[in-house]
């Protein structure tokens, strides 16, 4: 088993700061490992409840009598599917001597929950649990996380058929099981092939309007497909940054698969080779690139953008995190060079530094390429994230 302890200490640290925690992620992620082992570590009695579980669900068929006496630690795991749970936690979570912490894990985004449950503004913080990260791995299993996703049990499966076959299952649990519990009613092999499609547009700029007529339906059918996608953390969006100099800049936002994994798998990509070989192997490698450099500076969704021109000039990313200017531009290269877009970037956006981001094993620092610009291996990023984060 691999240990999450960063993810672990901020929930700890949340739940001595609010009386509700929500962990937030996709299925099958790990969010029921990590309650367990807080719960293994807590001082004072801990209750978990699996509200998929019957026997948990007949328990709570009185939600109020049976969690009002409860102290100690509270975990209610896959919360979507009980939202009714929603105003009765803001009661308990509002009680003056606040005799139990809860912890509260969903498959689904708050805004996919925001029409059926109270609001628990004030009361709780919000952690999300992404896939494994490269700096809880080993660093030669960095193309392997890379080709097989950050799934626990897809990057840990005995071989890379076990692998795919796990990936596969998922894709269809969550199409046919995991959208209709949350009263997502949607035939599940038009969404596959949204899906699909979406994972031949990874990593470029959305057009609403082509998917709309590539798919036969309304631009605003194929908006609310995503809309769905995005709050079950199947994909995620970059917004574009504006520097208002009146150039034409691209105003739309880059859309990717959350997971590399199951993008390969929805592009029928199955070994190493295939990958390399692929048409979309660049910007899978931009995706997986971009998410790790968020998730270890820990920049939020505010924080973080892409930048472009209709000229061509563009920048793959930019974070304006405790007080830095940094830029990232990817590459799929061990021997990176400055091109005139990263000048572009760096004199439009001001940038405090900006970094190549590259695949170059074997090297654990980066080095300089340009005045302002040095080539950084992603294996290395983590140092280069600490300082940030430590600043």
């Amino acid at each position: 088993m691999i240990r999450r302890d960063k993810h672990l200490n901020q929930i700890v640290l949340g739940l001595q700061q609010f009386p509700v925690v929500a962990l937030l992620g996709p299925r099958q992620v790990g969010k029921t490992t990590l309650a367990r082992q807080l719960a293994a570590q807590w001082v004072g009695p801990t209750h978990l409840f699996d509200l998929e579980d019957p026997d948990d669900q007949a328990r709570l068929s009185d939600p109020s009598f049976v969690l009002r006496p409860l102290t100690g630690l509270v975990v209610l795991d896959e919360i979507q599917i009980k939202p009714s749970l929603f105003p009765l936690l803001r009661v308990l979570a509002d009680r003056a001597d606040a005799p139990a912490r809860f912890l509260v894990l969903g498959s689904a985004a708050p805004e996919l929950l925001r029409n059926t449950s109270e609001s628990l503004a004030g009361r709780v913080m919000f952690h999300e649990l992404d896939g494994l990260s490269l700096d809880e791995l080993a660093p030669n299993q960095m193309d392997q996380r890379w080709l097989r996703g950050g799934f626990p049990r897809a990057f840990l499966a005995d071989n890379l058929a076990a692998s795919r076959a796990w990936r596969e299952s998922f894709i269809r649990t969550y199409l046919e099981r995991d959208l209709p519990q949350l009263g997502i009613n949607l035939p599940a092999l038009t969404l596959r092939r949204f899906w699909t499609m979406l994972g031949h547009y990874h990593a470029q700029t959305w057009n609403g309007s082509e998917l709309a007529r590539a798919l036969g339906v309304s631009d605003k059918t194929v908006s609310r497909y995503l809309d769905i996608l995005e709050g079950t953390f199947m994909t995620w969006r970059l917004r574009p940054w504006h520097t208002n100099q009146g150039k034409r800049e691209v105003k739309a936002p880059k859309v990717y698969l959350s997971d590399t994994g199951l993008l390969h798998s929805l592009l029928g990509i199955a070994e190493y080779h295939d990958l390399l070989a692929h048409p979309k192997c660049g910007a899978s490698w931009e995706g997986f690139a971009l998410r790790e450099i968020i998730r270890q500076t820990g920049a939020g969704r505010d924080e973080v953008y892409f930048w472009g021109l209709h000229s061509g000039a563009e920048l793959d990313l930019m974070t304006t995190h405790n007080g830095h200017r940094l830029g990232f531009e990817v590459k799929l290269t061990r021997s990176p060079k400055v091109t005139p877009s990263m000048r572009s970037a760096q004199d439009a956006l001001a940038l405090e530094h900006l970094y190549v981001v590259c695949h170059a094993e074997g090297v654990d620092k980066p080095w300089p390429l340009a005045e302002g610009i040095s080539a950084l291996p992603l294996q290395a990023f983590g140092s280069l994230a600490d300082g940030l984060r430590a600043d």
